[in-house]
């Protein structure tokens, strides 16, 4: 039994055209044997070539909807001939209750002779198919027909310093080709997972202009320093003992160079503060944020006089740091 184009393209048979289009580009470039090489994927290609050749066309899915997989064995005329009492396909008289017999009929109006084969086109050449969407409209455009080449994916790893500054990079990729380079332009403040995109140096179709794209999927490398969180930026800041109790203003680092923060007086190891604007740039928004976060250090090995000094502090202080909630 034939298969129902409907669900050979994966739409409803209240599909618009746009639904039907975009159905078949996207099964097209899944399918397409210089793409996928699965010994199925052929036969699959040509099922929805089939299928989109004769939904996208008005009035043949029209007369698909009615007469169902054999409407290519109705003639156009059909109403017409069985209005008319004409015979078909086995016999004279009106059309009979099977009107694909397969013997010869007379078409009493013209006297002319024909078979099933008149209205049969299941051998349809399906890189023509390619004609109605990609070389023109409606009708099809021949063997010459530009076929799409299917996009591609690779990752593109990134510094945090890099994906901070962007740039221009070269970057090589291997291929069933062999190696490719390629001069890629990378924007100011792009994001682990954003996608930058190389028209036309996708997979090759056939035709002008037919390449698929290429999409670098950027990654951005773990940072001895820094971790990101979308556009934020976090980064350890150390601070000494007194600067912590006494209150100071510090450098603190991040890609985009040295800033100055102030530590509030009594700040303790975990608190957390805001730099507004300074993490990743963001082109069509507002730049990420970078906070520092206070990690309170001590002198590994003091000299005699600084132990000296926090002897007398711990003398001195009632500060009891595990009775603080």
């Amino acid at each position: 039994m034939a298969e129902d184009y409907y669900e050979v393209l994966g739409v409803p048979r209240s599909a618009d055209g746009s639904e039907i289009q975009q159905a078949f580009r996207t099964l097209a470039r899944r399918y397409h044997p210089d793409v996928n090489r699965d010994p199925a994927a052929e036969e699959r290609f040509k099922q929805i070539n089939e299928a989109y050749s004769v939904l996208s066309d008005p009035g043949t899915r029209a007369r698909y909807d009615r007469f169902g997989p054999d409407f290519r064995q109705i003639p156009e005329d059909y109403d017409e001939r069985v209005a008319a009492g004409q015979g078909f396909g086995g016999g004279a008289g009106a059309y009979g209750g099977s009107p694909f017999g397969g013997g010869r009929g007379a078409d009493r109006a013209g006297g002319r002779t024909w078979t099933q084969t008149d209205f049969d086109t299941s051998g349809v050449d399906f890189e023509d198919l390619f004609g109605g969407i990609f070389g023109g409209r409606g009708g099809r455009a021949g063997r010459g027909s530009p076929i799409p080449g299917a996009d591609q994916e690779a990752e593109l790893t990134l510094s945090v310093e890099e994906a901070y500054r962007g740039g221009r990079r070269k970057i090589t990729l291997g291929g069933p080709g062999g190696e490719r380079s390629y001069d890629v332009t990378i924007p100011a403040g792009v994001v682990d997972g954003q996608r930058i995109r190389l028209a036309g140096e996708g997979g090759r179709g056939r035709g002008p202009d037919s390449a698929g794209d290429l999409y670098l999927v950027v990654r951005i490398a773990p940072h001895p320093r820094y971790r990101l969180d979308g556009r934020d930026i976090h980064v350890d800041l150390p601070v000494a003992a007194w600067e912590a109790a006494l209150g100071a203003t510090v450098p603190v680092a991040g890609p985009g160079g040295t800033a100055k923060v102030h530590v509030p007086p009594g700040t303790s190891t975990g608190r957390r503060l805001r730099l507004r604007g300074e993490g990743m740039p963001h082109p069509k928004g507002s730049p990420g944020d970078l906070y520092a976060e206070i990690k309170v250090m001590v002198p590994p090995s003091p000299s005699p006089r600084e132990r000296e000094l926090f002897e007398e502090l711990a003398a001195a202080s009632s500060f009891d740091p595990r009775k603080q909630t």
